[in-house]
């Protein structure tokens, strides 16, 4: 089980791909998937463990990024969505 305190929501149709977000997260929960959006750029895809830092809104160049933190944290099952 993994305790998640936050969440991101990616704009996928503004991402150019350049995978700054990747090497930023903390918690190591962002990787680039092989989805690609309308400009044939890969995009980010959130994993389980997100902690809402904000470390991915303030490294990508293109503001894809928001942010949320939960009033409490919550338990994610592993296999379930993030």
């Amino acid at each position: 089980m993994t305790t998640i305190r936050g969440t991101v929501v990616i704009a996928e149709e503004r991402c150019k791909g350049c995978e700054l977000c990747v090497p930023a997260c903390p918690p190591d929960v962002l990787r680039m998937s092989e989805r690609r959006n309308e400009i044939g750029a890969r995009v980010p895809e959130l994993l389980a463990g997100c902690t809402g830092c904000g470390a991915c809104l303030l490294a990508c160049p293109d503001f894809c990024f928001e942010v949320y933190r939960y009033e409490a944290p919550q338990e994610h099952m592993p296999g379930g969505d993030a």
